[in-house]
């Protein structure tokens, strides 16, 4: 297992524990960082607060991506708690409901700029925050969640696939702009796992069914597969890995017919 000892990290897209977020939220405890979970509305509060409960010294915060504001209030808050950061995990991603169900082409400008702003501009937003903290510390890691329906069409996913295309796109320009400083932006993409998020999809259950007829390993991934790699990529032993998309998908996106 990595070693994260003596590390500060900053969880953001944790809604309950099926959440992608909340397994790499884990897998980081358990290796000895200390992290603040953000969550997004009041909704979601007790839900988060719960969850952090089982991780020692957890700082759990509101935070809207969309608000300059509540991000620049959680990095003063980082920063008064850790004093500085050695990774970010971004997790945020959203669509309107309507904007999966509909065909693409009948995407509206204002789902459009939600799902992009939400999904890909807050990594922006959150990684020009918190540079300061982690060039405190000689560097950092951050790490999105994507998947493979920025590269090929898959049904239901529609302007969410276009919003994970900016989001690999933003790493690898993220990831050039902050080699310098000895900040790594890199991405896991996951095969379909039953988040909330997931179960928004129309007819998710056979996108199930499908990956696991056509992976190579004949089966669906487990929310802990994705936190390891994860890990990996949050941790040193990733140190000289950087603009990179990390497939976790049982070998899905390599096969054809």
């Amino acid at each position: 297992m990595s070693d994260l000892s003596g590390k500060h990290g900053l969880v953001v897209g944790v809604a309950n524990k099926r959440s992608i977020a909340w397994a790499i939220a884990q897998a980081a405890g358990a290796a000895g960082a200390r992290l603040a979970l953000t969550y997004q509305g009041e909704r979601l509060e007790e839900n988060v607060r719960e969850l952090s409960e089982q991780l020692e010294s957890a700082i759990v915060m509101p935070l809207d991506v969309t608000n300059d504001q509540q991000i620049a209030d959680v990095v003063a808050t980082i920063d008064r708690n850790f004093g500085g950061l050695d990774f970010l995990l971004h997790g945020a991603a959203f669509a309107l409901k309507a904007e999966l169900d509909n065909p693409f082409l009948e995407t509206s400008r204002e789902g459009f700029r939600i799902a992009l702003d939400v999904s890909a501009y807050s990594l922006i937003a959150l990684t020009r925050a918190v540079v300061p903290l982690m060039e405190r510390r000689g560097g950092g890691s951050v790490v999105t969640l994507t998947h493979l329906g920025s590269q090929r069409v898959f049904t239901n996913y529609n302007v969410m696939g276009v919003a994970k295309a900016a989001l690999e796109a933003s790493v690898r320009y993220l990831a050039s702009d902050l080699g310098a400083r000895n900040i790594r932006v890199n991405a896991v993409s996951a095969g379909p796992v039953k988040t909330l998020a997931a179960m928004g999809i129309k007819d998710f259950s056979s996108i199930l069914h499908v990956n696991r007829e056509r992976a190579p390993l004949k089966r669906n991934v487990e929310l802990a597969e994705v936190a390891d790699a994860a890990l990996f990529l949050l941790s040193p032993q990733s140190r000289a890995v950087t603009g990179e998309i990390l497939f976790v998908d049982a070998g899905f996106n390599i096969t054809g017919i």
